[in-house]
């Protein structure tokens, strides 16, 4: 799973913009004896106590941990062996970040391979000055993350950062050239500040990225501020540390989750002033219910997915509706729900090179290869007479696997004639990976081919989701349930 996807779905399910550091400063640590009435020992014992409690009152209340690597050092052996131990307290579907800020070109190769190859964290923190060789060895990670410290909020670095003027000041200089590292998926954005226009000059320029904002706010307009500035087009992509004071206090993980939902209030209330109810975007924190993908089928209802009436399929069979999930293209918050969807049946599988079946499945098939850093191909449903003539497109290797993706299965015979062609250029299939099953045969007629099925979604659970949320009558349920 890559970083994006596993910090996406972390927000969604924790329904939270929220990450804990996990910092053990010394004064902080005393302080926190003292008010809990805990024996001191030593700072090991004591730093090893708050980690555990930390994580343990805040993990279901925010999106992310991020411990600072310094802390950590200054303790020596024990506490890199320390760090070994956050990594196994935080729960795997959380992701670690590591506050680095490292900058040293020599060796970015060598600490690459040991926070993410060693000590298996998510992202890891890097100053910029150094330029794009600093993050390429990281970046060539392509399931974690990078995250580029801009801004500082030092007062003493404002002198450097807003060089030369307000008008073209360095921070932003930092911004528009390390956009260009990444993409947007693997490359973060730290900032420094409690000035909302400083942030808002931020998410101008960088409009796609995840903001990561490390600052302390002292009220609640301030706050909304922040979160004006800082939120994306679709109110998302701005995370928020839990302020350090607060990871001092009794019932911490009560005051985190009052944190959390006053987010969400004033969340709301940015959404309210930015665009109707209508037109909004909940991707990032989408209403909770038992099931996300129950959430998608709704969403897929309303945006006209679903029609009724005779239809003649592809098969040549009549249905009495129609799914059309060519729609999705023009919405990409469902189409972004979409993909994820897909991919988390793909986390077990191993395959070579994504092949989508025209033309249905195309932008699909594209937007997992560009998610999951795997290279398209698809087969042709006509072979040109002109030009090279070729019967697959795209680059492949004879002797690879072929993941088939494909939107609907129906009978399964568009999906069997592509993996022939497939087979026929030298290529190895054994998984297909649908959206919807419309059930019936299909499935088994793939399996006695030789081919493992696997499909986000069923008629059955559609039809039970839409008669529930009241988007269906009886007649119309009736017609999903009886298929040709």
């Amino acid at each position: 799973m890559t970083f994006f996807l596993k910090l996406t779905e972390a927000i969604a399910s924790r329904q939270s913009l929220l990450i804990t550091g996990l910092d053990p400063n010394p004064e902080m640590l005393q302080s926190w004896n003292r008010h809990r009435g805990a024996s001191a020992g030593s700072f090991l014992s004591q730093s090893r106590r708050w980690i555990k409690a930390v994580i343990e009152e805040t993990s279901d209340h925010v999106c992310a941990f991020k411990p600072s690597l310094g802390f950590y050092q200054a303790l020596g052996a024990v506490g890199l062996d320390l760090l070994r131990e956050v990594r196994e307290l935080v729960p795997p579907e959380i992701p670690l970040i590591l506050d680095a800020k490292h900058a040293d070109l020599n060796s970015a190769s060598a600490l690459a391979h040991y926070v993410f190859d060693d000590l298996n964290v998510d992202a890891v923190s890097l100053s910029p000055l150094a330029g794009h060789d600093l993050a390429a060895p990281f970046l060539l990670h392509t399931d974690r993350a990078v995250v580029i410290s801009c801004h500082s909020s030092s007062p003493a670095s404002r002198i450097l950062q807003h060089h030369p003027n307000e008008a073209n000041p360095l921070y932003l200089r930092i911004v528009a050239e390390s956009r260009l590292w990444a993409t947007p998926e693997q490359l973060l954005l730290e900032v420094g500040t409690s000035d909302p226009e400083v942030l808002a000059r931020v998410r101008n320029l960088a409009p796609d990225h995840v903001l990561i904002l490390r600052s302390l706010w002292g009220e609640e307009e301030r706050l909304e501020s922040l979160l004006q500035a800082g939120l994306g087009n679709a109110a998302d992509g701005l995370l928020l540390p839990v302020p350090q004071n607060m990871l001092m206090e009794d019932r911490l993980g009560e005051r985190v989750a009052e944190l959390k939902g006053q987010i969400a209030s004033l969340r709301d209330r940015v959404i309210d002033a930015r665009q109707p109810a209508a037109d909004r975007c909940d991707l990032w924190l989408p209403q909770a219910r038992s099931d996300q993908l129950d959430s998608l089928v709704v969403d897929l209802f309303d945006i006209g997915c679903l029609l009724f009436g005779e239809y003649v399929q592809a098969s040549g069979a009549l249905f009495n509706y129609y799914i059309d999930l060519r729609r999705i293209i023009s919405n990409p918050n469902i189409f972004h729900q979409v993909l994820h969807a897909y991919s988390n049946l793909l986390a077990d599988l191993h395959f070579d090179r994504i092949a989508g079946i025209p033309y249905g499945s195309l932008p699909t098939a594209t937007g997992l290869s560009l998610l999951l850093h795997k290279p398209l191909i698809y087969p042709r449903k006509e072979v040109k007479a002109h030009g090279a003539r070729r019967l697959i497109e795209g680059d492949f290797q004879e002797g690879e696997t072929a993941l088939v993706v494909d939107d609907i299965l129906i009978t399964g015979g568009s999906v069997l004639e592509g993996i022939g062609k497939l087979e026929s250029s030298g290529l190895r299939v054994k998984d297909v990976v649908v959206f919807i099953d419309h059930g019936g045969a299909a499935a088994k007629r793939l399996a006695d081919a030789g081919y493992r099925t696997r499909a986000v979604l069923t008629i059955e659970r559609i039809t039970v989701v839409l008669r529930e949320a009241g988007r269906l009558s009886a007649e119309q349920a009736a017609l999903l349930g009886c298929q040709p």
